[in-house]
């Protein structure tokens, strides 16, 4: 049976952003497929996913993330800040 440890309920959502990897790196394009106030789920096409790294929103503030777990191009990030 599947039990739940998230702090916050998640919201589905379909919105793009990007991920920014370090300072004066470009930023890439993600898919955010769900979030909640402690943090999202993302799908990215690129394979190197730091331990910390900021996600941009199209709208909204940029978030520093803490990298939780990965399956292939889908991983959970942790909201720090």
């Amino acid at each position: 049976m599947f039990v739940n440890r998230r702090k916050s309920e998640r919201r589905a959502c379909r919105s793009v952003a990007k991920i920014q990897i370090g300072t004066g790196s470009l930023p890439r394009d993600c898919m955010i497929t769900d979030i909640s106030s402690g943090g999202v789920k993302v799908i990215a096409e690129y394979l190197e996913i730091p331990p910390e790294f900021t996600i941009l929103f199209s709208t909204g503030r940029p978030r520093q993330c803490r990298l939780a777990w990965r399956i292939g191009h889908e991983f959970g990030a942790q909201f720090v800040d």
